[in-house]
């Protein structure tokens, strides 16, 4: 049985009538950076997540970047985040010279445990990055209120999670800045590298708009230093199109998911923990086992493909190092990434592909 990770292809092939006329629009225009396509995709992200300012930019990492740029983060700062996420969450904070700080997560969401925050706040802290990983956003009303009581800003790495509900608001709408990536294999995916920025704030929102694009209040006047962050007009028409029907595209995903987890209850695994007051993408489904490496290999024996995100949190790798952090530091980071593996996901799985799937991990 052919079973694709993320299936892709059948995205395309479901919406191709409405992506080719839109980007043959966008080359017929000749207009690729800028534009018509763009403002209507942001105008319409905006809306979706309800805040006032939706920023297109080249990729999730750039939009973190950004709001850090924004913030003046500078050499000396400290930026408490998570130790188990992708490494750009990390990456941008120590390229601009500032310190990452990381809290260990909580067992059972994954996400960064609110209640190891506040020991770790300092002079130096200028603000927290939690990361709403795996499609389910973080404890966002405790953090913000940890934030209010230092005078900290939240920016949310929501990076896995647009679309994602929190109480009554959508991730991305869930402090000062949210912070998402369209990398192809997220929910909202582009044809290429992509990413947005959000905020309700007037002014973090145009110094962001000029920090992306060389730090240009006007054509050839700068007023920052900034970066080459845009997102390509072909890139926004096409992520247009796909939000359209992105919330049809959500559903499937969380019926997926809950069957996974209905399928999976009398099987020796972790299903994923989801919040009553939250739901979850399902950017990946990730499920938690004994023995990796061999539940790996049974599957691959059926052709069943999978992914390990993450198999070493960011505190033990290499890049991180001059931290000081050593094995031990963060227990439950180090348990969860020895553990964690992440099946086949998509809106186009079928039933007899996961019943496969189920059937060959119950083995």
């Amino acid at each position: 049985m052919k079973i694709n990770f993320i299936d892709l292809q059948a995205q395309y092939q479901e919406y191709k009538t409405e992506i080719d006329k839109e980007v043959s629009e966008v080359f017929a225009s000749a207009g690729f950076i800028g534009g018509p396509k763009l403002e209507a995709f942001e105008k319409n992200i905006a809306a979706y997540t309800g805040v006032k300012h939706a920023i297109g930019c080249s990729s999730g990492t750039d939009a973190l970047l950004l709001a850090l740029m924004a913030l003046d983060v500078k050499a000396g700062d400290e930026i408490i985040t998570t130790p188990f996420t992708f490494i750009a969450t990390a990456e941008v904070i120590a390229f601009l010279g500032a310190k990452p700080v990381f809290a260990d997560i909580d067992e059972k969401t994954y996400n960064i445990d609110t209640s190891k925050i506040e020991n770790l706040i300092t002079a130096k802290t200028k603000a927290i990055i939690p990361v709403s990983l795996y499609g389910q956003c973080a404890d966002m009303d405790e953090i913000n209120a940890i934030a209010d009581k230092h005078g900290l800003t939240v920016i949310e790495d929501a990076c896995q999670s647009f679309g994602a509900q929190y109480k009554d608001k959508r991730s991305c709408a869930l402090s000062s800045i949210g912070c998402t990536s369209f990398f192809p294999s997220k929910p909202l995916g582009a044809y290429g590298d992509g990413g947005a920025i959000f905020t309700d704030d007037d002014e973090l929102a145009s110094k962001m708009r000029m920090l992306l694009n060389h730090g240009q209040n006007e054509r050839y006047k700068h007023k920052y230093i900034g970066i080459n962050g845009r997102l390509d007009a072909v890139q926004a028409a096409i992520l247009d199109v796909k939000l359209r029907h992105f919330d049809k595209e959500v559903k499937l995903r969380q019926d997926i998911g809950q069957r996974y987890t209905l399928l999976l209850a009398d099987a020796d695994v972790v299903t994923p923990y989801i919040a009553d007051d939250r739901t979850s993408v399902y950017a990946q489904y990730s499920i938690r086992v004994k023995d990796r490496a061999a539940t790996i290999a049974k599957l691959s024996e059926r052709s069943i493909p999978t992914a390990v995100h993450y198999p070493m949190p960011l505190h033990l790798q290499e890049a991180f190092a001059y931290l000081g952090y050593k094995e031990g530091d963060f227990p439950v980071s180090e348990k969860i990434s020895n553990e964690i593996m992440s099946l086949p996901m998509s809106p186009y799985l079928t039933d007899e592909q996961q019943d496969f799937i189920v059937a060959a991990i119950k083995g």
